[in-house]
């Protein structure tokens, strides 16, 4: 029985880890030929800086990629394994996309697959993530700062509306990687010269 929940804890991790790595901002961006979007502004692989190459419909296909990496990912693994195997396949499907083996271990940033994750894990969470972030990218115009902010609700929120404290847990640590990722946004956001939304 234990050797059962080793090779299907295994096995899930594994196949959200490679899905996640899965890098389609780079795909779509050299198949439409726009060239190495690693190349391209903060040469980030999302769909933030998919936009810096002037076009919205490449933008908006990695954006919808890359958020149904982190669905796909938890909906199988909890038809298949139960809510927690859910969890621990949107953290790792996360990871995939943050740091991916097809890429060196350097990827994007994570926000479009973590708030996919958290919507099928909740709904509640991934409107509560949404929120969040239109209202601060309104007031601020940091897309960021939106980010940081929406996955801090989530992780608060996720104490008051979810009763398992082992996705719990797994989503905090999913938030801490999400607030690692954005530690050079973090620094330009204090020394204010981060770049706001619309901004060239």
């Amino acid at each position: 029985m234990m050797t059962d929940q080793i090779l299907l804890f295994s096995a899930v991790s594994i196949a959200a880890y490679l899905l996640g790595s899965v890098p389609f901002g780079l795909i779509f961006t050299k198949i439409s030929g726009r060239g190495d979007i690693r190349g391209i502004g903060s040469g980030n692989i999302g769909a933030t800086n998919v936009l810096r190459t002037g076009s919205r419909k490449l933008a908006g296909l990695t954006l919808i990629f890359d958020a149904s990496k982190g669905s796909v990912a938890v909906a199988v693994a909890g038809h298949f394994a139960g809510s927690q195997m859910a969890a621990i396949a949107g953290l790792l499907v996360v990871a995939g996309h943050c740091f991916p083996i097809w890429l060196k271990f350097v990827g994007g940033k994570g926000v479009a697959t973590s708030l996919a994750v958290f919507a099928t894990l909740d709904l509640r969470l991934g409107g509560l993530f949404v929120l969040v972030w239109l209202v601060t990218a309104w007031l601020s115009r940091f897309s960021s700062l939106a980010a940081l902010c929406a996955v801090l609700a989530v992780t608060t929120g996720s104490f008051f509306l979810l009763d398992d404290g082992v996705t719990q847990i797994i989503i905090l640590l999913l938030s801490a990687l999400v607030w690692t990722r954005h530690h050079a946004n973090i620094v330009r956001l204090l020394n204010g010269t981060e770049t706001k939304i619309g901004a060239k």
